[in-house]
């Protein structure tokens, strides 16, 4: 699409490369690109099959919403966020999911229930499996989820955004198999959100977010290089 003076708009230069991003977003997000990863541009051009100009468009935009990082010396990297900033996201996810709640209760429908339940029985079967991928993608989609009952939607992009740093964190000082969060806490919130239990409700959703912090192994990760040519066989030519 372009606009009336005939120039390309920023909305159909993003759609050029919006399978890129995706694809490596999803790949950070998911923990197949942990923290401190290198994104070098000549090797993700050679496997996407795009110029380096387009990579460097997607890398911009996964710098702007801090996923990775952009330095002159050291290039790309996944983003590894700081003790303090690591803190401060579940601190930040605590308050703002916590303080929606009341919403959340107000417009809580049956079928809500039933959708978070699923998302429940999924997550612990991809625990039982290890598909950790899996079980990262659906922990989040419960709370994405949850907070999207009360229709704020501004809110509800804020949480996903914040849910994808926190997989970051996760990625950088979780255990080996952490991965998303306790399916019988996520379970625990669902029962007293039927019960419309606002009091019990929040002070579950806090202990969630502590629990998580808590078990947190503040070490950094090292630096590596994955094998783009498997992780993202298949989107080759996606933008130029």
């Amino acid at each position: 699409m372009k606009s009336e003076t005939g120039q390309k708009t920023a909305a159909d230069l993003n759609d050029r490369d919006e399978p890129i991003y995706q694809a490596l977003l999803t790949a950070i997000v998911e923990h197949q690109l942990p923290p401190g990863s290198k994104l070098p541009e000549e090797a993700l051009s050679e496997v996407f099959g795009v110029s380096r100009t387009g990579i460097r468009k997607v890398l911009q935009r996964l710098a702007a919403v801090q996923m990775i990082t952009l330095s002159p010396r050291r290039g790309a990297q996944v983003a590894t966020p700081g003790v303090d900033e690591a803190r401060d996201i579940f601190a930040t996810r605590s308050l703002l999911e916590c303080a929606n709640l009341p919403a959340v209760l107000a417009h809580v429908q049956p079928p809500h229930l039933a959708a978070l339940s699923t998302l429940i029985e999924e997550e612990q079967q991809a625990h039982g499996q290890h598909d950790g991928a899996a079980a990262i993608r659906l922990s989040a989609a419960f709370h994405i989820q949850l907070q999207a009952i009360s229709g704020n939607q501004v809110l509800t992009d804020m949480v996903t955004r914040l849910t994808q740093r926190s997989s970051l964190v996760i990625a950088a000082y979780g255990a080996p198999w952490q991965r998303g969060c306790r399916c019988d806490h996520h379970d625990r919130l669902v029962d007293l959100l039927r019960q419309k239990d606002l009091p019990a409700l929040t002070a579950a959703l806090q202990h969630h977010f502590e629990h998580i912090v808590a078990s947190l192994h503040f070490e950094r990760s090292g630096e590596t290089l994955p094998d783009f040519t498997r992780l993202f066989s298949g989107h080759n030519g996606a933008a130029s």
